[in-house]
């Protein structure tokens, strides 16, 4: 009986980490959403000690754009402006989904403000925290 509670144990356990595994590759990608920055893009080259959330050519105006990996939504309000907000909905603290003209929940269908993260539609009680960020290279990061 010990053997069989431990192969089961070991199937159970592979099976989590290969599950996980599968399920971590596809978060935070999609329409609306930003894909890390990988060597030799605008963000990554930007360096110092910031972290690189998104080119500036990817951020559209009047929308944005979901860095999951960064607990990040980066948006462009007007032409050349940038703001950044927790992705984090503060409704039930679901993953903002994408970007249009406002910021979406999914989960419940919060919608947020592109221009400072204020709730435009409930049930979300509060708006997202602005997050620091600095625009450079062409590219825009977390401070």
């Amino acid at each position: 009986m010990t053997t069989e509670l431990g192969r089961r144990t070991v199937l159970a356990s592979a099976c989590g980490i290969a599950c996980g595994a599968a399920l971590t590759g596809c978060a935070g990608y999609g329409p609306g959403r930003a894909t890390p920055a990988t060597p030799g893009t605008p963000a990554a080259a930007a360096g110092g000690g910031a972290i690189p959330l998104a080119a500036v050519a990817d951020i559209p105006v009047g929308g944005g754009v979901v860095v999951a990996a960064q607990d990040t939504v980066v948006t462009q309000p007007v032409e050349g402006e940038f703001k950044a907000f927790t992705a984090t909905c503060t409704h039930q603290g679901c993953l903002v989904a994408t970007v249009t003209d406002t910021i979406n929940c999914v989960c419940h269908g919060s919608t947020f403000a592109v221009a400072d993260g204020s709730v435009v539609a409930g049930p979300a009680p509060a708006p997202l925290a602005e997050k620091a960020i600095t625009v450079a290279d062409g590219a825009v990061l977390l401070a």
